[in-house]
């Protein structure tokens, strides 16, 4: 690899806290590999935008890999049933919707549902394993669950799967003075949501990324 192996975690519709991010901070160059750990929509103002961004960069030939978020997996569901709705609803699609000018997920472009739907829930790339949220260490193939690679989150992996492997994730948002803690010992599980959307008073409202190949973090206060 001649470029920078980053992961960029939740933005959670933060627009111009990502755009900056990667064009002002990172400076993203095409011999870069930027992964996204999914979270892109919902709770913030600007989802649609950040959706195109991604969409922007990868039609520019930027080799960036977004993974699915339980958020983005929410809104794909939405449609299914008044229930999905409604869950998709409580968890911030009221805010992805305004974000698109619409009413109803049903009103949504289909290329937006489209791109979506075709993220992966992994990536693997020499020693590190990418996913949104965690895997499920009690059954034999880990990459199976498909719930626990959306939902949860696990401090340590036992299964042999991850052994001499580093496991990348965002979904449960911790502080950046935790996360800068973390890094410095060169942690087998590193969480880089830094809670994009949430406020300073919790202790939060960054949006981090990492170089994985130097573990220098990239940040921008939201």
């Amino acid at each position: 690899m001649s470029g920078r192996l980053l992961a960029v975690g939740d933005s959670h519709g933060c627009f111009r806290q990502l755009y900056n991010l990667v064009t002002e901070i990172i400076r993203l160059t095409r011999e870069d590999k930027l992964v996204m750990l999914g979270d892109y929509i919902d709770r913030g103002e600007d989802s649609k935008a950040v959706l195109d961004l991604i969409m922007e960069f990868k039609g520019e030939g930027y080799d960036i890999i977004p993974l699915m978020g339980n958020h983005e997996d929410m809104m794909i569901n939405a449609p299914q049933s008044p229930l999905d709705n409604y869950n998709w609803m409580l968890n911030g699609g009221g805010e992805t919707l305004r974000s698109f000018g619409v009413l109803s997920v049903d009103e949504i472009d289909e290329k937006y549902m489209e791109f979506i739907s075709g993220m992966k829930l992994y990536h693997i790339i020499d020693n590190f394993v990418f996913v949104h949220a965690g895997f499920n260490d009690e059954i034999v193939d880990p990459f199976e669950d498909r719930y626990s690679m959306l939902w949860e989150r696990r401090f340590e992996y036992n299964s042999p799967v991850f052994k001499g492997k580093t496991i990348v994730h965002g979904h449960r948002p911790h502080s950046l003075s935790e996360l800068k803690a973390q890094v410095k010992n060169t942690p087998p599980v590193i969480n880089i949501d830094t809670g994009c959307v949430y406020g300073k008073d919790r202790g939060l409202g960054d949006l981090t990324a990492i170089d994985l190949l130097s573990m220098k973090l990239y940040t921008v206060d939201c």
